[in-house]
């Protein structure tokens, strides 16, 4: 994938939309996408993986696209548990960045129209999702972002 980054994170794909999870390692990147997949399959909606821990990014007519690096292409950690086989997607425009965040919160309101760096000079509207007892990934995300139910 010629001129991508390597960036740290988690794309997946639901519907229409491409979401890259981003974070530090061991924010729970991995286990929101996988709980993402799996509920919106469970609501009927098309998704897949596009890249778990390394996501190779491009800019590509004005927007970001991501793919797997090939050694890693199909493959998700389940932290304490392993790395699975899962259905992937070659690639994926991107089009919001997610952080999964644990109580405590800091803040009780992100700033509006929160944005977060993917590339130099290329950002994507950042949705912080809380990782609340009781609600899982999906709901919380869809609740914040309705569109995505769109297939």
């Amino acid at each position: 994938m010629s001129g991508a980054v390597n960036v740290h994170g988690t794309a997946i794909v639901i519907g229409a939309t491409g979401l890259l999870f981003v974070g530090p390692s061991g924010a729970g990147k991995s286990a929101a996408a996988l709980q993402c997949i799996h509920e919106a399959r469970g609501r009927g909606l098309s998704t897949a993986l596009v890249s778990d821990d390394q996501v190779l990014i491009r800019e590509e007519e004005g927007r970001l696209i991501a793919r797997a690096p090939a050694s890693i292409a199909g493959l998700i950690e389940v932290r304490g548990a392993g790395i699975v086989r899962m259905e992937t997607v070659s690639e994926a425009v991107l089009h919001r960045a997610v952080r999964p965040i644990a109580p405590p919160f800091a803040e009780r309101l992100p700033p509006d129209g929160e944005t977060t760096e993917i590339l130099p000079g290329r950002f994507l509207p950042l949705t912080r999702l809380p990782l609340l007892a009781g609600c899982t990934a999906f709901s919380v995300l869809a609740t914040l972002h309705p569109e995505i139910l769109r297939d």
